[in-house]
């Protein structure tokens, strides 16, 4: 083989692996728990958020974290949040008792699907119940990050905020009302971007607005 042809093939080889490690997909978050704990310096709070897509849209523990940052808190945060997923789906699994026995978090933020209904307020309930029992053993303060309904339900958006309310009030956990401050919004502009084009998962507005409820209510 000539010598320069050789060297050009070789080239050409290094050139598409590189390529391929250039394009490979990074990891989701839509079904796996992810971390953000990086070493930034002395950490002030540490966050476990517990829940489903309405969680992992938009990476909120992230949002979260950076509307802290601009008011001088240093957290580091983990989300466990899996498609569809209920409290007590998560209490099935038995991963999250693990994480919180680790004694690691200051507050879990939790969270399932909107509960407007007799049933899943229920499950709600039960859901919460097991998480405040285990977070009062382990030094951590549970908070309801309370969600919202479709446009599709938008009439049950009422049960959704009395549900939560009174779920967080049930187990004296923090309320982070994100579902009345988005109905707020809807009520006095007729402005629906904080729903994303599904009419039902969060636009990153949303989310954006969403991490400021949050951080407003953990830390008033």
């Amino acid at each position: 083989m000539n010598l320069k042809i050789g060297i050009l093939i070789a080239v050409s080889l290094l050139l598409f692996a590189c390529s391929k490690t250039i394009v490979e997909p990074a990891t989701t978050t839509s079904e796996t728990e992810t971390t953000d704990n990086e070493n930034e310096g002395a950490i002030d709070y540490r966050l476990l958020f517990v829940g489903n897509s309405l969680t992992y849209y938009n990476d909120l523990p992230k949002l979260v974290k950076e509307v802290a940052k601009s008011r001088d808190l240093s957290i580091a945060t983990e989300m466990l949040a899996k498609g569809n997923y209920a409290l007590i789906d998560h209490w099935a699994d038995g991963q999250v008792q693990s994480l919180i026995r680790s004694k690691q978090y200051d507050f879990v933020i939790v969270q399932q699907g909107p509960s407007s209904l007799a049933e899943s307020y229920r499950v709600l309930l039960e859901g919460g119940e097991k998480f405040d029992d285990l977070c009062k053993a382990n030094d951590a303060q549970l908070a309801y990050f309370m969600v919202w309904p479709s446009r599709q339900y938008y009439h049950t958006f009422d049960g959704v905020i009395r549900n939560y309310t009174a779920a967080a009030a049930a187990h004296d956990a923090i309320l982070c009302p994100v579902g009345q401050v988005w109905k707020r919004h809807f009520d006095a502009t007729n402005d629906f971007s904080y729903y994303g084009r599904d009419g039902f998962h969060p636009a990153i507005k949303g989310s954006q607005v969403a991490a400021r409820v949050i951080v407003d209510s953990l830390f008033p």
